[in-house]
């Protein structure tokens, strides 16, 4: 059984990737998917950005994303926004230059960093304008994502099943280590050993959110330690 040390997975990016490669036995296999595959998902890539900003422009909240540039906000939008829409080529923009990256070579540690922080940059953190995108909404579009590639890949009647599979596989990894990186930026976990900026965009995050800390609830019991009594009596 391989020893993992639990710090260094919120101290050590490196350390991060190496444990989820491992893991997820990410492997010289899926490189040579990825790079046979890089062309075909290239080519899919205008596809992929017109189906995501679609989907994300069906709903205000993730609309706002875009304007107000913070899904915590319930400022109301105030314009309508379409596909000449500033705000929204540029967010665009960025997407098909993210989803170009995600076919490079992902053997350098540099792939991995630039996963990261894109992460980063979703909390509010390493941007001149911050934009700030709560977690779920990340999660769902990163789905999507993977949704259109994976149905692309497979409906490709011209190559060998066994190829497809591969591509699927290997894409799926590096989109749920992508997912990783966003809640590295998000989630609680492993926080006594973060002092830095996660833990601060975090402790933003919830204050702004009008979150209350666990420790702070006004639940002091088990909400159903009255059931439990009621049942023993």
């Amino acid at each position: 059984m391989e020893h993992i040390d639990r710090k260094s997975l919120y101290t050590s990016l490196e350390a991060r990737i190496d444990y989820l490669h491992k893991f997820l036995d990410f492997d010289d296999r899926d490189l040579e998917a990825l790079a046979f595959g890089s062309k075909f998902v290239k080519d899919l890539i205008p596809a992929v950005v017109h189906i995501v900003y679609r989907k994300l422009l069906q709903f205000d909240i993730t609309a706002r994303a875009f304007e107000i540039r913070d899904t915590r906000s319930e400022a109301p939008l105030q314009s309508v926004l379409d596909d000449n829409s500033p705000e929204l080529q540029e967010r665009k923009n960025f997407l098909n230059s993210y989803l170009t990256k995600i076919c490079s070579d992902q053997s350098k540690m540099a792939f991995w960093e630039y996963l990261d922080n894109v992460g980063a940059m979703h909390v509010g953190l390493r941007r001149s304008k911050p934009l700030r995108v709560e977690y779920i909404h990340i999660s769902a579009t990163l789905c999507v994502i993977q949704h259109v590639l994976t149905e692309s890949i497979l409906s490709h009647s011209v190559l060998p099943m066994s190829r497809r599979v591969a591509m699927v596989k290997a894409l799926s990894k590096v989109i749920w280590i992508q997912n990783d990186l966003f809640a590295k930026w998000c989630v609680r976990d492993g926080e006594e050993f973060t002092g830095g900026a996660a833990a601060m965009a975090r402790a933003d995050h919830l204050a702004s959110a009008g979150d209350v800390p666990l420790k702070e609830s006004a639940v002091s019991t088990c909400p159903f330690s009255g059931m439990a009594s009621g049942v023993q009596s």
